[in-house]
């Protein structure tokens, strides 16, 4: 059996890290705001097959000490790489062509383009509301399961602290090391938003499966979910965070800031179920309960 543990004495602690996180998200954000890819602002598009195998990681070092700005290198075939890079004038395409010359590769340019946003203003407005649906919805369905309300908008704030988290914390890391926003992180933030749904909904229905066997004591029921239900979410977080460290120690400069990405969002979406959503639900059902006393 598991030793209970009182996990909600400690809540203002939880609300308190939370909220330094968001503190930090926001002031990073109105200060630094995002270092956009070339999915967002557009740039230009380079295609070549070499008849040997490049190194991905010493050209775009090469690039970029010519002033060259690299949004990223990717290999789409046999030897053949597309380049995408910030917009460049002819003479600028002249001097990425004469630095891939004195890599000593032969090669062919099979496509050369300057192109505008792929995601633009309005695919932007269209997540959005694709994500505010689907936390309606979300929110009405955990409702309807957990039969409360409480249940549903506890988990969506859950599923919103850790977006946000990351949301700011990419910011940060695109102020000092240079982490673009892309289609990948995009990606990454959707994936956040699932995993951090998914483990809450694991703890919520040990609480559900406990108040049909041992009452409605709230508090007491939540300690006990967080205790069982501690062990099986860090084994299955550990199992992803350390495939997700093989990705950014080895992946490449292609996927490294993606899998940085998902790395946050599943360290926040672990934390967040036990820690953010549940004690959320128990501070809410203690101050319904107050509210109801006083009347």
């Amino acid at each position: 059996k598991n030793k209970m543990i009182d996990w909600m004495k400690y809540r203002k602690i939880y609300f308190a890290i939370s909220g330094i996180l968001v503190i930090i998200g926001a002031y990073s954000l109105a200060s630094w705001g995002f270092n956009l890819g070339v999915d967002f602002k557009g740039g230009t598009i380079a295609e070549y097959k070499f008849q040997e195998f490049l190194s991905t990681e010493e050209i775009s070092k090469s690039l970029e000490n010519e002033g060259i700005e690299v949004s990223s290198v990717q290999t789409t075939g046999e030897k053949q790489y597309i380049f995408r890079l910030s917009p460049l004038t002819p003479s600028e395409k002249d001097k990425l062509k004469s630095i891939l010359e004195g890599s000593g590769k032969t090669f062919e340019e099979l496509r050369f383009e300057t192109v505008g946003p792929s995601i633009g203003p309005e695919l932007v407005k269209k997540t959005v509301y694709a994500i505010t649906i689907a936390a309606v919805v979300i929110l009405l369905w955990v409702a309807y399961q957990f039969k409360s309300i409480m249940f549903g908008a506890s988990a969506i704030l859950a599923m919103f602290h850790d977006t946000f988290n990351l949301v700011g914390l990419f910011a940060i890391l695109g102020h000092l090391f240079g982490a673009e926003v892309d289609f990948l992180f995009v990606t990454a933030v959707l994936t956040t938003l699932s995993f951090s749904v998914h483990d809450t909904i694991v703890v919520y229905d040990r609480i559900r499966e406990s108040q049909k066997k041992f009452g409605v004591n709230l508090y007491d029921l939540a300690n006990k979910a967080i205790t069982e239900t501690m062990v099986r979410s860090l084994n299955n977080s550990f199992t992803i965070i350390f495939m997700l460290v093989a990705l950014i120690l080895l992946g490449g400069s292609t996927i490294r800031w993606f899998a940085v990405a998902l790395f946050i969002g599943t360290v926040l979406g672990t934390y967040s179920s036990p820690f953010v959503a549940v004690p959320l639900l128990v501070t809410w059902d203690n101050l319904s309960k107050r509210l109801k006393f006083k009347k």
